[in-house]
Parts: structure tokens; C-alpha cells; sequence
């Protein structure tokens, strides 16, 4: 069962037909939406500001979610994908947006609608990624504009491809 924590007279809230696996942590002012994932050593840790999370959004394995005390806060979008071993910390994720695996966005950067961070980029604090665009490398830089369907259809996927394999786990 995972680990949902109070702290500071804060409780995690779950939203409706989350997957939360077992070794999965949240933390404090964390609000979840719903049909959301949180996948293995994944932890939302929101002790020190709050972290909201939209619905049917995958956080995946060894991802961490955190902010600054006072300062900064996590808003993420519907349909969003947190690959594996992403830190985020303090930064806003629109809707749709895909962040590729071992990735990091820091305090007050904004991810926009559809936009694609890549794989082991550092988006640095305050930075602004616009719809539609991919981002990649340290510091994160911008490459092209993604054609909007493409973004959206592969963004969907992956966020359908995880709602399917969370209900792996309800059958066993």
C-alpha cells in the first residue's frame, strides 16, 4: 500500500480510480484528480507548498515532485506524462504535456499546453516553454515546434497506454 503521509495538518487527497503502487509516497498539501497513477518510488512530496495534480495524469517510476517553502507550488494539468525519474520542483505543467524520462523543471517554469520536454533536459528556473514546443538538453533549449496533432496524439497515448496498465494491477 502506498504511503500517504499528513504533515502540517495536511492530508493527501485522492481523486476517483487512481492506481497509487505500493511503494508510492504522498506527501502533505498533495491533491490528486482523478483516474491518475503514481507509479513505483514515485513521491509527491508537498510538506512545504502544495502540489495539484489535474486529472488522468502518470506520474512514473522514481519521479519527485517537490517545491519551496513559501515560494513555489506544483500545478499540473489533464493528461499529462511525468517520465521515469523526473524532478519537478515548484513549476507548472499544462495540459498535455509529456516530460521525458530523468528530466528537470525547476521553480516557476512553465511547461505550455502539448509542449514536450525531452528526455535528461534541465528546464531552469522561470523558464517558459510555449505550446506545442520540444525542449531539450542542459539547460534546456528550444528545438522545433511539434506539429500539434503529433503532440497531442503521442502525449494521449502515453497518458491512455497508463490508465490501461494501472488496471494490470486491480486484476491481481
Amino acid at each position: 500500500m502506498a504511503l500517504i503521509k499528513s504533515v502540517r495538518g495536511f492530508t493527501p487527497q485522492v481523486g476517483k480510480n487512481c492506481f497509487l503502487a505500493d511503494n508510492a509516497v504522498l506527501i502533505g498539501d498533495t491533491v490528486l484528480g482523478d483516474e491518475c497513477s503514481i507509479w513505483f518510488g514515485a513521491v509527491l512530496r508537498g510538506d512545504v507548498n502544495s502540489i495539484r495534480i489535474g486529472n488522468r495524469v502518470n506520474i512514473q517510476d522514481g519521479a519527485v515532485l517537490h517545491t519551496l517553502y513559501e515560494k513555489s507550488t506544483i500545478e499540473i494539468g489533464d493528461d499529462v506524462s511525468i517520465g521515469h525519474n523526473v524532478t519537478i520542483h515548484g513549476a507548472t505543467i499544462h495540459n498535455g504535456a509529456l516530460i521525458g524520462m530523468g528530466a528537470v523543471v525547476l521553480d516557476h517554469a512553465v511547461v505550455g499546453e502539448g509542449a514536450i520536454v525531452a528526455a535528461g533536459a534541465v528546464v531552469l528556473s522561470k523558464t517558459v516553454i510555449k505550446p506545442g514546443e520540444l525542449w531539450g538538453g542542459t539547460p534546456a533549449k528550444f528545438i522545433k515546434m511539434v506539429d500539434s496533432e503529433q503532440s497531442k496524439e503521442i502525449n494521449q497515448k502515453i497518458a491512455k497506454n497508463y490508465l490501461m496498465y494501472s488496471t494490470w494491477y486491480e486484476e491481481e
